[in-house]
């Protein structure tokens, strides 16, 4: 456990390790068993409601950044790069414990849960680790030592302790004096609720590193009751453009807006011209409405200072903001969002809109063209080479404007056959040959589509070709490679492949695999 200042909810948390090690002394009992599954479900409830308080953390280091790029944008950065290696880990975690959990009838049935062979199976084959088990160190030692740069000087040597995988050998201390692996001594022949209790309290000090994390990069954050100087000023405005010679409806205010923060006067100019007060702005409760014409079209810039008055003397905050002006538009603006083309099998989004327009006003029609909310579509091309989507909009003086775009329709690419995600040729072991995975990838597309195998062609040198059903060798498959000889190219083709939410579109041919057995 982290010595120094630690919060009431560390403070539980590491409690329940005690209470855990504890049981871990004792006989399985039905009654222990049942104990396990009410601490592991009282640390889920406590992360997610520390993920909702560390998500606010980070909301305000932005509102921060944003105000004071100078002396907050790293702290920020480091912050969400904390928060991503967090979220990685903590989903890994969660994986993990679903696939524990699979084969539960009632997950909540916390006596069934007494059998260790999960991650018995998953982590261990016999004194050595399986994939899986150097998998799982791999990620609390890069997670440990990713974080532990990123955190304040002073937190490392509680990330440190938190994920500590045993001494510099990686091993455990045993009662007896003796020595064992880590991983072995945590978590070889533990029962299922025990091992799926550690996982979630791995996921307790995850969520508590994030949280210590954040709340040290919010120190020296601005109370309540900040200086007057230290505001800064915007405009807010019913809508972000005007059209030339419409009313301007905008004003000047500032993040305290009671009745103590009305300016009592204010010096501005409008693109250099001076502005009075009562004709062309008026002071109020928070800061300034401005009562302007919008002005010709382009954009336009308030400048100078308003005063509030503080501890009996005025205190000058200045005003530097902008505001444009746009024309009329006559035409609408229809994109691709990414790319200037259509693709066929796939649900294309696109942003349709007319400048000045709102999205409820403007509507879109088209063959498989399809509306999702607000300015977003979704096209799904079928027959042809192209197609014409016309966009129709009513602007606020009533007029209404139609205009139409063609795309081009373009059929998927085709595939490559991969073989534990190598494609064209690859070198690897006959061993690792037996257990890869045959898929088929789409490189350097503009869309992540999942592709599944149902079947392949297998082809060793001097043996008939094997078909295949599914995505991994069968036995006659493995057969046929046990003949392969050292430097034998194996060829994998044929790869019958399709994309899983959409099994009615047919792909191209896929580009065969070849590889070379290195052993």
């Amino acid at each position: 456990m982290a010595g120094g200042k630690q919060s009431p909810r560390q403070k539980m948390i590491n409690l329940m390790y005690l209470v855990f090690i504890c049981m871990l002394a004792l006989n399985m009992s039905k009654e222990v068993l049942a104990a396990f599954g009410i601490m592991n479900q009282k640390m889920e409830a406590s992360n997610a409601k520390t993920a909702e308080d560390n998500d606010l953390f980070l909301a305000s280091l932005e509102t921060k950044a944003s105000e004071n790029a100078t002396k907050y944008e790293k702290v920020y950065k480091d912050a969400n790069k904390i928060k991503s290696l967090s979220q990685d880990y903590y989903d890994y975690l969660e994986g993990l414990k679903k696939e524990m959990l699979k084969g539960v009838e009632d997950p909540t049935d916390y006596q069934v849960m007494d059998k260790s062979d999960y991650l018995d199976q998953k982590f261990f084959q016999g004194d050595n680790l399986t994939a899986g088990g150097k998998e799982f160190l791999k990620r609390i030692n890069d997670y440990r030592d990713q974080v532990s740069v990123l955190v304040p000087t002073r937190m490392k040597a509680s990330v440190e302790s938190r994920f500590k995988t045993g001494d510099e050998n990686g091993k455990e201390t045993k009662r007896d004096g003796t020595k064992q692996d880590w991983i072995k001594y945590h978590y070889e022949g533990f029962p299922l609720i025990a091992s799926l209790t550690k996982l979630t309290a791995l996921q307790a000090d995850i969520k508590s590193t994030e949280e210590d994390a954040l709340k040290a990069m919010l120190e020296g954050e601005l109370t309540n009751q900040v200086s007057l100087k230290n505001f800064a000023t915007s405009l807010s405005a019913s809508k972000s453009a005007f059209y030339a010679g419409e009313k301007y409806d905008g004003k000047i205010i500032v993040s305290k807006t009671d009745n103590s923060s009305t300016p009592v006067r204010a010096e501005l100019t409008l693109d250099g011209r001076k502005l009075s007060e009562g004709k062309d702005y008026a002071l109020e409760a928070g800061g300034i409405k401005l009562l302007i014409s919008a002005g010709s079209a382009g954009d336009h810039k308030v400048e100078g200072e308003m005063f509030f008055m503080q501890d009996g003397e005025e205190v000058p905050v200045k005003v530097n903001s902008t505001f444009a002006t746009i024309t009329k538009p006559n035409a609408a603006v229809i994109a691709a969002d990414k790319m200037n083309v259509v693709y066929r099998g796939v649900a294309n989004p696109m942003t349709i809109s007319i400048p000045g327009v709102p999205d409820n006003k403007v509507s879109a029609s088209a063959p498989g063209l399809s509306k999702r909310g607000g300015s977003k579509y979704v096209m799904s091309p079928g027959k042809g080479r192209t197609v014409k989507i016309v966009a129709s909009g009513t602007l606020p003086d009533g007029q209404r404007i139609s205009t139409p775009a063609e795309f081009r329709i373009k059929d998927i690419p085709r595939p490559s056959g991969s073989v534990s995600r190598q494609t064209g040729s690859a070198k690897m072991p006959r061993r690792n040959l037996e257990i890869a995975t045959v898929g088929a990838l789409l490189e350097d597309f503009d869309f992540d589509l999942n592709l599944a195998v149902s079947g392949f062609k297998f082809k060793v040198p001097g043996q008939p070709t094997v078909s295949v059903r599914g995505n991994k060798l069968d036995s006659r498959a493995k057969s046929a490679l046990k003949r392969a000889k050292r430097g034998d190219a194996v060829q994998i083709f044929d790869v019958n492949a399709y994309i899983t939410n959409n099994k009615s579109y047919k792909l191209k041919k896929v580009s065969p695999v070849v590889v070379e057995i290195t052993n």
